[in-house]
């Protein structure tokens, strides 16, 4: 009898969760997590497509080694009982500084696509990014969310085409533009080359047999509508994507390479809105920016997309805020995995982050609630982060937090993992 009173009082059977969809993210731990199970259950094309970078994926890697080169410096002994992430960003309150990234064909990571990471975004007081690339169309995100919206702007040849779309985000209240300055064309993403992939994926053997391998996702995929570039319309000389396009040649066929300076005093003409500028990778451009009255700035390479060898974007910041000021907001994009990161990279002079590929790691492993679990994840990060600091708001987060470690310095990042 000893032994079974013994064994009651020390054995706790784990309650059964029925939910599968709540198992699967109860193994997630960080978003390394979030990736491998996205990479689990998505076509290995898909996943190469969201996962993948430019050339060797040198700036895909220092992005994240960037962040793995900062320590803290934290102070003790204050009061953390309250911690307080909110801040503004474009005079807009925001419960965390944290933006969605544009990213374009959302849909081939889940069928809700573009509809569940702006829901999820509402939720959490957090602004969304809809890419012109999106599979979603900036009325059908509207209807669904009652946060703060952005439109994601490439110029095409056609500007009647950015006019239309410009003036459709007006009226479906989206908050400011971003305007993509780092595409005149497509960065070599090899692995794409690799695999001949399409938007949307062509159906041949090798896509049949990755099909039955990745049974969820396929019939996620056959049961819902055929995936095109929702924002652009039917019939419009660019083409809506409905049919099969290598991306390299579709962006190299519509994106104007001609894109200067006088683009912002046009946008201006036809936006009314405040604009940022996403893919400034250097301190000249940055001041640029402020001499052409830009609201904000996103220093990005693009994910390590785009031009691979450019800046880690973390190691940007610091040279950009002090040449800057206060006279423009910062956003640093790309690098972020964890809510230490976005601690870092306020500490440094950024006015919040923005974040991709991460919520399509979280969308692809489980949907509208991976990407829920992937905001709380950064969310109880960050708060965590604060408390161990010492910082109890926002403006407790200064630069005296933060230091490259010895022989890390800005600019000298060694390469990290995905």
């Amino acid at each position: 009898m000893g032994l079974i009173k013994t064994f009651r009082s020390v054995v706790r059977f784990k309650p059964i969760e029925l939910d599968p969809t709540k198992r699967k993210l109860a193994t997630a731990a960080n978003v390394d997590d979030l990736r491998r199970l996205a990479k689990r259950r998505l076509p290995g094309g898909v996943f190469d497509y969201i996962d993948g970078g430019a050339e060797d994926e040198l700036s895909l890697d220092r992005n994240i080694a960037g962040y793995r080169n900062l320590e803290f410096r934290p102070r003790v002994l204050r009061d953390v009982s309250k911690i307080d992430t909110a801040t503004t960003l474009l005079g807009r309150p925001i419960s965390l500084p944290l933006v969605f990234a544009p990213t374009g064909f959302t849909r081939i990571a889940d069928s809700q696509g573009e509809l569940a990471v702006a829901r999820a975004a509402a939720r959490a007081g957090i602004p969304y990014a809809l890419s012109t690339m999106g599979t979603r169309s900036i009325e059908e995100v509207a209807a669904v969310s009652d946060g703060p919206k952005w439109f994601q702007v490439y110029t095409w040849r056609d500007r009647g085409l950015v006019r239309e779309l410009l003036e459709r985000a007006t009226a479906a209240n989206y908050e400011a533009i971003q305007l993509t300055i780092d595409t005149a064309v497509l960065g070599r993403r090899e692995r794409d080359v690799r695999k001949g992939y399409t938007l949307p994926p062509k159906v041949g053997i090798g896509t049949l047999i990755d099909g039955m391998l990745h049974p969820a996702w396929t019939l996620d995929f056959l049961r819902n509508d055929p995936i095109t570039f929702a924002n652009v319309a039917d019939g419009n000389a660019a083409g809506d994507g409905s049919s099969a396009v290598t991306l390299s040649e579709y962006i190299n066929a519509q994106f104007d390479p001609a894109l200067s300076w006088g683009e912002i005093e046009w946008l201006r003409s036809v936006w009314d809105g405040p604009i940022v500028l996403k893919g400034v990778q250097t301190v000249a451009d940055a001041e640029l920016a402020v001499e052409h009255d830009v609201d904000a700035i996103a220093l990005s390479n693009h994910g390590g997309r785009q031009l691979d060898g450019a800046p880690s974007i973390i190691e940007l910041v610091e040279p950009v805020a002090q040449a800057v000021g206060s006279s423009i907001e910062i956003i640093a994009d790309g690098g972020v995995r964890r809510g230490g990161d976005i601690v870092k990279a306020l500490a440094l002079g950024a006015n919040a982050v923005m974040v991709g590929r991460p919520y399509l790691y979280a969308l692809g492993a489980a949907g509208e609630a991976g990407v829920d679990h992937l905001i709380n994840f950064l969310s109880e990060g960050m708060e965590r982060t604060m408390a161990l600091t010492g910082c109890g708001t926002i403006g407790d987060i200064t630069p005296e937090l933060v230091a490259w470690r010895p022989g890390h310095g800005a600019g000298a990042s060694s390469a990290g993992t995905r």
